[in-house]
C-alpha cells in the first residue's frame, strides 16, 4: 500500500459514523510523512477526515490540557494554550468545535455530544461528573497516535481516584482567576488527584498492555510509519481497576511501599 494521505487516515483507523473518538496524539511522524512524499502538510486535512467519517451522529474529542492553573496562572477560555499537541490547538481554532470548561483538563469537542461535555461543571479533574467519567460510560474509543500509554493515558487516573484503593495519590485544590468565554473574571478553586511527592510515585503504565489486548480492549496497528493504539476506554477500565486491587497497582506506576 502506497502513502496514505492526512484525509484518509480516519477511514483506515476503522471509524464509522456515529463513533465517539477520543483521539491522543504526537503529529510529528504523521507531518514528516506527508512532506517525505511530497504533499504540504495540514493538520486540518486529518480533523476533516475524522469529521467526515464519524458523521453527524459521532462526536470528536481531542485533550486540550494546560496545568498552569495549577501554578495559580489565570486560564483563559479563550485563549489559554493547549499543551497536549498540535491538533487540540488547531481543532480549538476551528468553528465546530468548543471546549470544555475545567481550566486543567479541558477537551476540545465536535459533534452530537458537544453540547452535553460543554455543560459539564466538574470541579473535580476526575470527577464522576466529568467527561472521564462519560468515557467509560460511553466506551468512548480512545485512539492513540505515536505516544505511549506512559504520556498520554489520563484516563488511568480517572480509575486510580473513584477505585478507593489508590494510597500514592490524594485529591488536592488549586485556585487561580478564571476568565470565562463571556470575558468574565473570577477567582475559583478546582481539583485534581496528585502524587504524594514522598513517595516518589512514577508513572509507567505501559506494562498493562498486555492485559489490554488479552481482553481485546486494545488493539495496535500502522498507517504509514505511525503506530496506533486503539482502546476501548470502557472495557480498560475494568481491567485497570483490576490491578489497583489485585496487584497494588504494578503495572501503572511505582512508588515507596508499593512492595511491603
Amino acid at each position: 500500500m502506497g502513502y496514505i494521505k492526512l484525509r484518509d487516515y480516519a477511514s483506515q483507523m476503522g471509524i464509522k459514523k456515529g463513533d465517539i473518538v477520543f483521539v491522543s496524539s504526537n503529529s510529528r511522524l504523521m507531518l514528516f510523512e506527508a512532506m517525505r512524499n511530497n504533499i504540504k502538510p495540514d493538520l486540518n486535512d486529518f480533523i476533516d477526515g475524522l469529521i467526515e467519517a464519524v458523521g453527524t451522529d459521532g462526536t470528536i474529542i481531542f485533550p486540550t490540557f494546560n496545568w498552569d492553573f495549577c501554578k495559580g496562572i489565570i486560564f483563559d477560555y479563550k485563549n489559554t494554550d493547549s499543551k497536549t499537541g498540535s491538533i487540540g490547538s488547531i481543532a480549538l481554532k476551528r468553528g465546530e468545535f468548543k471546549r470544555t470548561k475545567h481550566p486543567i483538563y479541558s477537551f476540545a469537542v465536535y459533534g452530537k455530544y458537544q453540547k452535553e461535555l460543554y455543560e459539564m461543571e466538574n470541579v473535580d479533574s476526575f470527577g464522576l461528573d466529568s467527561p472521564f467519567a462519560f468515557f467509560k460510560e460511553k466506551n468512548v474509543k480512545n485512539y492513540i497516535i505515536d505516544v505511549s500509554l506512559c504520556h498520554c493515558f489520563t484516563f488511568t487516573h480517572f480509575v486510580e481516584e473513584h477505585s478507593g484503593k489508590v494510597n500514592y495519590r490524594f485529591i488536592k485544590d488549586f485556585t487561580a482567576d478564571y476568565l470565562d468565554e463571556n470575558g468574565e473574571c473570577s477567582t475559583r478553586t478546582y481539583s485534581m488527584f496528585v502524587r504524594y511527592l514522598n513517595l516518589d510515585v512514577i508513572a509507567t503504565i505501559d506494562p498493562i498492555e498486555k492485559d489490554l489486548k488479552e481482553a481485546n480492549a486494545e488493539r495496535e496497528f500502522k498507517i504509514n510509519s505511525s503506530v496506533i493504539k486503539e482502546i476501548y476506554l470502557g472495557k480498560a477500565y475494568d481491567i485497570l481497576l483490576n490491578d489497583i486491587f489485585n496487584n497494588k497497582s504494578r503495572k501503572l506506576c511505582t512508588y515507596k511501599g508499593q512492595e511491603e
